[in-house]
């Protein structure tokens, strides 16, 4: 029995426009019914798609290995609870139905049983399917989610049971097997980029790269995750036109990134029916759609749940402010590299690769490349030690917070929803902000000076490298082809 899980673009209308979406092809077909659930659903997220496609998999395959022991579905149900908490391997290593489970934890167990009760109620809701007889190997995979929506609409919770009852019975057993419990670690400096190996990442990890466009893009990234503690997947986001000079840090940088879909539209644009938004700008610009919402090493996600205006962007806010100028003075040579490729899209951060020249960069070669980056400074990728890249954000607070920056003004520049969403009508705004880090920026020199903290640049003149200050034009060392 084979049911496989692939991304397929479905077109339902002569509009053309194609969702991608993840699907189940069995040797019936593709699971139609979960075709249809999933698009009724298109606005939620593609990781909330990939969840119901998994639940659902793990279902059928049971059903399937199972398919002679169960009449009742509520046994039936039960039992598929309790082997994703067990595993389906015996204490002898054998494991008869061939499923081959490993004990899940309890969190993967209950979101599994959580969006398979939403399916099956949109399912119960939506056909009216008669009482299904005992699972029989002829019967197709929607047949057998139908079986399930029987069971929801003749219940008062399904599966609610199996929460309440059985699942909580094996929660020792469960426990037991999944092992002990992750140790938190005392140091609160184990989960922050350590800032002592700032410098080095810059200037010989990054700094080391081959081509000088990749370093020059891939130190960009970092100064934004480290300097002003952006997400590195809110960085892919960036638009060539969301920087500008910044009105408060003379050389400076004023970086803007826009929710990949709600965002505005650069330049005032509207489109044929008067929608501003960046999704739209895509659509009709260059056919594609947000990388939020694309499948596979082409999806980058946005976490930041908190904007700082009506437009829907985050402003990035710089500590020290210093790290705004280094931006700029690195975007303007940036700039000049972005145009030795041809570029289809407006996204700011591309590859330079032969394969992909000119494509939007991605979360995959990131993490390549930043994995190659600390090799070449003799360290190795580790999150319980701070260095991945989510560590630079933990750095960016920390050295907020040790430089004496009042917690409310830190929850602004992370973007932190709140402290019960902090008092909206109180809390500080763009001004006040930089004001407040450019003011903490002399109180982190003087620590600095009395070896209390480390700086993440011991000299910040040297941050800008002899190749960047004297660089030759990149259109004559690239071959630029004109288009």
């Amino acid at each position: 029995m084979a049911v496989v899980q692939v991304v397929a673009r479905v077109v339902v209308d002569d509009t053309g426009i194609q969702s991608e979406i993840p699907v189940l092809i069995t040797e019936h077909g593709v699971v139609s019914s979960l075709v249809d659930y999933l698009l009724d659903n298109h606005h939620l997220s593609p990781s909330w798609q990939r969840s119901v496609t998994q639940a659902t998999k793990l279902l059928l395959e049971y059903m399937e290995a199972n398919q002679h022991h169960f009449s009742d579905p509520r046994a039936l149900f039960q039992a598929f609870a309790s082997r994703l908490y067990t595993g389906t391997v015996g204490d002898d290593g054998l494991d008869p139905s061939g499923l081959g489970w490993v004990p899940a934890s309890r969190n993967s167990s209950n979101r599994h049983v959580s969006v398979l009760k939403g399916f099956t109620d949109y399912l119960a809701d939506l056909y009216d399917a008669p009482a299904m007889n005992p699972l029989m190997t002829a019967s197709t995979y929607d047949q057998r989610l139908n079986f399930a929506a029987w069971h929801r609409r003749n219940s008062n919770d399904f599966l609610g049971h199996i929460r309440s009852k059985a699942l909580s019975e094996n929660v020792d057993q469960a426990r037991n097997i999944r092992g002990r419990r992750t140790l938190s670690n005392a140091d609160d400096d184990a989960v922050a980029f350590p800032e002592k190996l700032f410098q080095a990442m810059y200037m010989d990890g990054f700094g080391g790269a081959s081509d000088p466009r990749c370093a020059v893009r891939d130190q960009l990234i970092l100064i934004m995750m480290h300097g002003a503690g952006l997400r590195e997947s809110d960085a892919q986001h960036l638009w060539v036109v969301d920087v500008e000079d910044h009105p408060l840090i003379k050389g400076g940088a004023m970086v803007r990134v826009y929710h990949p879909e709600e965002g505005k539209a650069p330049d005032n644009w509207r489109g044929r029916k008067g929608t501003t938004t960046r999704a739209a700008y895509l659509r009709e610009k260059y056919a594609l759609t947000p990388r939020n919402l694309r499948q596979g090493t082409k999806r980058v996600g946005w976490k930041t749940r908190m904007v700082d205006h009506v437009d829907n962007y985050i402003q990035l806010h710089w500590f020290p402010p210093r790290f705004s100028v280094l931006f700029m003075m690195l975007w303007k040579v940036h700039l000049r590299y972005l145009t030795t490729v041809e570029r289809h899209h407006p996204y700011a951060f591309v590859s330079y690769e032969d394969s992909a020249a000119g494509q939007p960069y991605t979360l995959q070669a990131l993490n390549g490349n930043y994995k190659r980056a600390l090799a070449r400074i003799g360290e190795t990728v580790s999150k319980p030690e701070g260095r991945s890249t989510h560590g630079h954000r933990h750095a960016f607070g920390r050295r907020m917070t040790k430089a004496g920056v009042p917690p409310q003004i830190i929850r602004k520049a992370m973007h932190h929803r709140s402290l019960d969403s902090q008092k909206r009508y109180t809390a500080p705004g763009v001004a006040d902000v930089s004001s407040a880090l450019t003011a903490a920026e002399e109180r982190l020199d003087e620590l600095t000076d009395s070896g209390k903290i480390i700086s993440p640049f011991n000299d910040w003149d040297e941050a800008l490298p002899e190749i960047l200050a004297a660089f030759e034009s990149p259109q004559a060392k690239y071959r630029v082809k004109k288009f």
